[in-house]
């Protein structure tokens, strides 16, 4: 993957490098109950070392009306690159951390695409990248799990890659997989897994080519590390996180409606839209506030759920006349 100079500005300047990269202090927060589990010395150096600073067009707050930047405390680097949902490497919200750097191998890298299309094949992610500027967008990430980050993303818009695909009329969805292997990922290897693998998601066309929904290489500034889908992931910020899929090899237009993962698994607990929405609760747990992260043992910063995790303005649109309790 081609690595160039950093941009001006980059995010990790709001939080310092300095901090969240800091041993000492990453072991004083988990000392004082914060959620993280402290990672092995040698995980944790050789997954921070193999982020490379990215030259990109850094968050812009004049554009916060388009939902491209919050000023709200971005959640610092340990916690977004130590507590993570990534179900190839375990269900422990450690194991991505513990185990990818070591296992999940990123370059090089090919991407296949399929479908209702002009330009179909496997692509290498170096020359797909070329093709675009990279940007940063600060989004909220809100898991269905009721807990939430603000993470400085860095990617591109996934429009601009459809645009160049040249997606046919009966394209009115698009479908994305995650890697397939075992032996890189092993909880794929699991005889009592609830996933049937490729982790698979899906998008209506129309939510694709929003200007907010972003093919993430980055963050704060850097490549990401594995535990949080490198070397490119989906990101849809007014989606619960689960959406966002890790570790992409596969797009498809498809002229209907693709079956994910987690609505396969659960339909009545995960629907294919997934949208974020406080006045539907899951069936085991409210919606109406989420656990902004950090939080320690005694303070559990717990904040109210916006609808559309507060994009509402940008992305109401996309499903009026719509029932959000039927279609959820």
């Amino acid at each position: 993957m081609l690595i160039k100079k950093p941009g001006k500005i980059p995010s990790s300047e709001i939080t310092s490098e300095s901090a969240y990269l800091n041993r000492r202090q990453f072991m004083q927060g988990a000392v004082a109950g914060s959620l993280l589990s402290a990672l092995p010395v040698s995980a944790e150096q050789s997954a921070i070392e193999k982020a490379k600073p990215l030259k990109f067009k850094p968050a812009d707050k004049s554009l916060a009306a388009k939902g491209y930047y919050t000023d709200e405390a971005l959640t610092p680097f340990v916690d977004v690159t130590s507590y993570n949902n990534f179900y190839e490497f375990g269900t422990g919200k450690s194991d991505p951390a513990r185990y990818a750097p070591n296992l999940l191998k990123t370059d090089p890298w090919s991407i296949r695409i399929s479908g209702e299309a002009s330009k179909v094949g496997e692509f290498h992610l170096e020359d797909i990248l070329k093709r675009f500027e990279l940007q940063e967008r600060i989004y909220r990430l809100r898991c269905v799990e009721a807990w939430s980050m603000v993470i400085p993303w860095v990617g591109f818009p996934l429009r601009e890659l459809i645009s160049w695909a040249q997606p046919s009329s009966k394209a009115k969805y698009i479908a994305f997989e995650t890697l397939q292997d075992a032996r890189q990922m092993p909880a794929q290897r699991s005889l009592t897994g609830i996933i049937e693998w490729p982790y698979r998601e899906g998008l209506r066309m129309d939510e694709a080519m929003h200007d907010l929904t972003l093919l993430s290489i980055g963050l704060y500034g850097k490549t990401l590390l594995p535990q949080n889908g490198a070397p490119i992931r989906l990101v849809v910020p007014w989606k619960y996180g689960f959406k966002s899929i890790k570790s992409i090899v596969g797009i498809h237009f498809s002229s209907t409606q693709p079956t994910t993962s987690w609505q396969f698994i659960a339909p009545q607990e995960y629907g294919f839209y997934a949208n974020v929405n406080p006045g539907v609760d899951h069936p085991r747990w409210s919606q109406a506030t989420e656990r902004r992260l950090p939080s320690g043992l005694f303070d559990f910063s717990r904040v109210d759920t916006q609808m559309f995790n507060g994009y509402a303005e940008q992305v109401a649109h996309l499903y009026k006349g719509m029932d959000l309790r039927r279609y959820y």
